[in-house]
């Protein structure tokens, strides 16, 4: 049987997230492998479309990858009724009016998180979807981490007893950009453009603890700005008006306590970018984008605190790590190839623009929680 294929409109693939994950990690790894496969035994391939605002750049990507189409026309692109989706991983401040526009066409959507800059934006897509009867999604890469399946695994497996609570450990140094090239683009650190820490990885957070421990009920964070001044792409210096680092404590359902620290200002002194340490009465964890190490309560040693004696254990040596016990493919590629079984045959998505909504509602409440100074509860 050989694959039917449907156009996907791919809008913002010239940027770093966009263009490795997107297009050549998810959309042509999908069709390098034969396409998505379908329940009844069909495939689907996909044909991107790739639109954005430089015809050079878009030119150059089409041409690497042999790709036959591109446009900086974003109409003309969902006027075509052989475009069945529009994929949106522009910019923040940019993806409301073009969402809108793909709604009001009658594509089905598939977007990068946040969804929205506000809360009512992000609810109001989601409105707008559901009234359109267009089958929508979100992007929530990090729950197909390996080291966050192996973490999942532990839960559904009860090895965490009643857990107690979630440590997370997020950042790197971004550099400043005089010295040494920023390895994030200057908007990130302009709040007027979209930008900010809160904005970018509270969703993030907020779709990982509900999955994987249940739903935030409160949420207290104290916002920063450590680095007020960077230099840009092309060398001149700005005042950094975002927030580039945040400090959050989030109450989940069940009396949970999760802490979670965020920051483009830290060295890192860990063993991944990012680490969540989950400790629970009969056993932890600590997993990271790839590995997981646990510590059952019968292999728990028993320190005693003596600050007149050196430490002499070495408390890692303690910890063991968890088997893969499986293949794990790219973690946006498997929630591209659930969007399209969506889309073709109806297969549950549960990662949708609601979903979406509510990790915004997060970032919008970390942000008002550290500019009030007060823990804020997230109403049902």
């Amino acid at each position: 049987m050989s694959p039917r294929s449907i156009g996907v409109v791919m809008n913002g693939v010239t940027g770093r997230m966009g263009y490795r994950q997107h297009l050549v990690r998810s959309v042509l790894a999908i069709n390098e492998q034969g396409g998505v496969a379908l329940a009844d035994g069909s495939r689907i391939t996909l044909k991107p479309v790739l639109v954005g605002r430089n015809p050079e750049k878009l030119a150059k990507i089409a041409a690497d990858h042999g790709i036959a189409d591109w446009t900086t026309d974003l109409d003309a692109a969902l006027a075509d009724d052989d475009n069945l989706i529009y994929f949106d991983t522009q910019v923040t401040q940019a993806r409301v009016k073009a969402v809108l526009k793909a709604v009001e066409a009658g594509k089905h959507i598939y977007a990068e998180k946040p969804t929205a800059e506000t809360f009512s934006d992000a609810l109001a897509l989601a409105e707008a979807a559901t009234a359109k009867g267009v089958k929508n999604g979100v992007v929530q890469d990090k729950l197909f981490l390996p080291g966050l399946l192996k973490l999942k695994r532990l839960i559904d497996g009860g090895f965490f007893g009643r857990i107690l609570s979630v440590r997370g450990e997020f950042g790197y140094w971004v550099f400043e950009g005089d010295w040494q090239a920023a390895q994030r683009p200057s908007w990130n650190y302009r709040a007027e453009d979209g930008g900010g820490i809160v904005l970018d990885m509270f969703p993030h957070w907020a779709y990982v603890l509900e999955n994987l421990f249940g739903r935030i009920r409160s949420v207290y964070a104290q916002a920063v700005t450590h680095v007020p001044e960077r230099v840009d792409e092309r060398g001149m210096t700005y005042p950094a008006t975002a927030d580039d680092a945040a400090y959050g404590v989030f109450e989940l359902e069940g009396g949970i306590i999760a802490q979670i620290n965020s920051s483009w200002n830290v060295r890192v002194n860990r063993d991944e970018l990012v680490e969540f340490q989950v400790d629970g009465t009969h056993g932890s964890a600590v997993a990271g984008l790839r590995n997981c190490r646990v510590q059952h309560r019968a292999t728990t040693p028993k320190p005693v605190w003596n600050p007149d004696l050196p430490a002499t254990a070495r408390f890692r040596d303690d910890w063991q790590e968890v088997p893969d016990n499986a293949e794990f493919d790219n973690g946006f590629k498997i929630q591209w190839e659930m969007f399209i079984r969506h889309v073709v045959e109806d297969a549950p998505f549960p990662y949708d623009f609601v979903s979406g909504a509510r990790g915004v509602r997060i970032a919008e409440l970390g942000l008002r929680s550290s500019a009030e100074g007060l823990r804020l509860p997230v109403e049902p």
